[in-house]
């Protein structure tokens, strides 16, 4: 049986290049399914990264019990000052690793689209630098405080007009000054653009008010000690969660929609390849009727024919799946772009992200339709009257 299948199976692969037009069409279909596949899930895998992979598990943020974002939250300077003093919280000289911090958002237009999209603008404390210590100013210098100066996410200001050191933006009721560009290791942040909170209350009329405390832990295992502080303390009410946990679930939403939209794509377009191999594998055992008869006639049996003609198959699937995966990874890997991250409605800018594990994902889907559009020919094939066949000869 094994020699059956290995006989039949190289004649099969070698007669690949006289039916050259039938299978290109097989791989360049397969090929074009594969390429869709994998960008718009490179956009849903960018995405996620951007929000959840460079989150630190020693910092943690406290907003309003009850909130699932920073837009919901509400905290007063009250209960931002009581968050600051309480136990797990890093201490240096100047005081407690921890920023009060207000969330606005911001209109303005992008390079691409003179129409406004919306930026965040986030008010923090001095300590801010301190507690994100990924964050590094890589251009011009951190704002001063009580001043309306600006530093600005190196992503934001490679998506968005005019965000340049020395420019000047009109926000609120406030003009401010662009004084520097920070780089966050291609995290959320960097689609932020950050301001004193002191400052961005009375412009936009805010008072004594902030959306959240973002607060640097002593250690890890901190956090249970300063999550119990915060619980067990009946002057305020809130709720504190690890910052990757935090982005993580800000990802959910859109990487659910992307994720759907694109295995529903690729499914309708697989539809149309998988008919495209039925159609190839067809010719194939077509051309080949009189060949497999013979065959048939010196004593093979079905399984070899039936084999054979689902390895070619297979073949032509993985040929396409690999230019596929190929051409993907050339066309949108790193390719930097915005989009709308509907838990905050703000704009984060990403990179797309063809991953090996997505390559992976892809070929397995092109093998799937390439088993699918050899069976039915390979039954056929196997199921051919010898005597009928024979006949052609």
């Amino acid at each position: 049986m094994l020699s059956q299948i290995i006989a039949v199976t190289a004649v099969n692969l070698r007669s690949i290049g006289q039916r050259l037009g039938s299978s290109a069409v097989a791989v360049v279909g397969i090929a074009g399914v594969v390429v869709v596949f994998l960008g718009v899930l490179s956009i849903a895998e960018g995405f996620r990264a951007a929000m959840s992979e460079v989150g630190d598990p020693q910092t943690v943020i406290v907003m309003r019990a009850g909130s699932d974002t920073e837009m919901t939250s509400g905290l007063t300077g009250d209960t931002a000052r009581i968050v600051m003093d309480k136990p797990g919280i890093q201490r240096g000289a100047n005081g407690p690793d921890a920023s009060p911090e207000l969330f606005v958002i911001v209109g303005h237009p992008t390079k691409k689209d003179p129409s406004d999209a919306n930026i965040p603008l986030r008010g923090v404390s001095s300590a801010a630098l301190r507690v994100r210590p990924e964050v590094k100013i890589v251009e011009g210098r951190m704002f001063t405080e009580g001043t309306n100066e600006i530093v600005v996410g190196r992503a934001a200001s490679n998506q968005f007009a005019g965000l340049t050191v020395g420019s000047v933006q009109h926000w609120g009721q406030n003009t401010w000054q662009v004084v520097g560009i920070f780089d966050a290791h291609g995290s959320a942040a960097e689609s932020e653009i950050w301001c004193d909170a002191k400052v961005l209350q009375p412009a936009y009329r805010r008072g004594n008010s902030y959306q959240s405390v973002y607060a640097r832990l002593e250690s890890v295992s901190a956090f249970q000690t300063f999550k119990d502080a915060l619980t067990t303390d009946p002057r305020i009410s809130v709720t504190a969660i690890r910052e990757p946990d935090y982005f993580a679930a800000q990802s959910d939403v859109l990487h659910q929609i992307i994720q759907s939209i694109g295995f529903l794509i690729a499914g309708l377009m697989g539809i149309g390849a998988v008919f495209g191999a039925v159609n190839t594998m067809y010719t194939a055992v077509a051309s080949r009727t009189r060949e497999i008869a013979t065959l048939r006639a010196l004593g093979f049996g079905n399984f070899p024919v039936v084999f054979s003609v689902l390895t070619e198959a297979v073949v032509l699937s993985v040929a396409g799946g690999i230019i596929g995966g190929l051409a993907a990874w050339a066309a949108f890997d790193g390719y930097q772009t915005s989009t709308m991250n509907f838990q905050s409605f703000s704009q984060v800018a990403f990179t797309f992200a063809v991953t090996p594990a997505l390559l992976a994902q892809a070929l397995f889907y092109s093998v799937v339709m390439g088993v699918l559009g050899g069976l039915f020919p390979a039954w056929r094939a196997a199921r051919l009257p010898v005597v009928t066949a024979l006949r052609e000869l």
